[in-house]
């Protein structure tokens, strides 16, 4: 009769602005019952596949599994996104819009200029929060449209 191992590892990181992320992943295996006679051997499979929970974690974690080989991120259509990292967040993006409206600032020009994206959307959390303070600090219009 087999033996059943699970092995689990969830971790979060905490980001800027109050944010986090986090990936979990479980590995559930059937290995030969005798290994319980063997427990060298059976400490062995489990710090095994530990590692490849550990590993499987960090490299969510890191970003790099949603990118190509050259460290681009893609969107859920598939698209290639500009930035690295995680997506501004909607609270970010309603934000960019408000304020980018206050002080009549060419949103679309400026995300051009400043980052190459079109939309606020593509920003990364962090370009985002950057982007927000950047434009609170201009006041009536300095810079935007008239």
């Amino acid at each position: 009769m087999p033996l059943t191992l699970n092995v689990g590892l969830s971790r979060k990181v905490g980001e800027a602005n109050y944010g986090s992320r986090g990936a979990s992943v479980n590995f559930e295996v059937e290995v030969e019952s005798t290994l319980v006679r063997e427990p060298d051997q059976l400490r062995e499979k489990v710090r095994y596949l530990f590692r490849l929970a550990k590993d499987a974690v960090e490299e969510e974690l890191s970003g790099h599994a949603d990118q190509d080989g050259n460290g681009h991120d893609h969107d859920r259509n598939g698209g290639r996104r500009a930035t690295n990292g995680r997506p501004a967040t909607s609270s970010q993006v309603r934000a960019i819009h408000a304020i980018a409206d206050r002080n009549q600032i060419d949103l679309a020009a400026r995300l051009q200029g400043d980052f190459g994206v079109a939309r606020p959307d593509d920003l990364s959390i962090g370009q985002a929060s950057d982007f927000i303070d950047a434009l609170k600090s201009q006041r009536n219009g300095a810079g935007g449209r008239r």
